[in-house]
């Protein structure tokens, strides 16, 4: 493998940084430019399809105003859903929702329409998103700034709404280049 102009190769920086270990999200957006019905919600909501991403690059940016950022690789779906809709919503995924990282993980998986149809989820009140049912937390937010970084673009954006359901469960999280339970 040849090193990066600092030195250091893939390989190895991927190897670093697996020794992280991370909580496991899914990012949830509706892509306006997959809307079957091309029309807006009845209630006022924004329309589309809906789209999800399992991520581990989530973290809190600030508490004033609350602010938080998902690190999405450059030209993926998602990266070029987000930047055309800057509603999107988190859910924060327990240990027993491993298949649900799993499953939007996948390169080459199925359409996120058939994958949505058997994960219980509900709409989120601000932006419409899928908003995992079970999830330790769940928040949307809508997007503040997008900064490229390298080959993935980081994705602030502002929390709109939190919401922590009296869940006695363990987060998912990543090590290694595995999901992983704590404990």
């Amino acid at each position: 493998m040849i090193p990066h102009a600092g030195g250091v190769s893939a390989d190895e920086f991927r190897a670093a940084l697996s020794r992280l270990a991370a909580g496991v999200v899914l990012i949830t957006a509706l892509d306006p430019e997959d809307d079957p019905a091309d029309e807006d919600l009845a209630d006022g909501l924004p329309a589309g399809e809906d789209a999800g991403m399992t991520a581990t690059a989530f973290m809190s940016v600030s508490l004033d105003p609350p602010l938080v950022m998902v690190s999405v690789r450059n030209d993926s779906r998602m990266d070029d859903i987000l930047e055309r809709q800057p509603l999107w919503a988190v859910s924060v995924l327990t240990e027993s929702q491993r298949n649900i990282a799993g499953q939007f993980a996948m390169k080459g998986r199925l359409s996120d329409r058939l994958l949505f149809a058997s994960v219980p989820h509900v709409r989120g009140e601000r932006t419409g998103a899928a908003l995992v049912k079970g999830a330790l937390a769940t928040m949307e937010c809508r997007t503040e700034q997008r900064v490229v970084a390298g080959d993935h673009t980081l994705t602030i954006g502002r929390v709109l709404t939190a919401h922590t359901p009296n869940i006695e469960s363990n987060p998912l999280t990543y090590f290694r280049g595995r999901y992983r339970k704590l404990g």
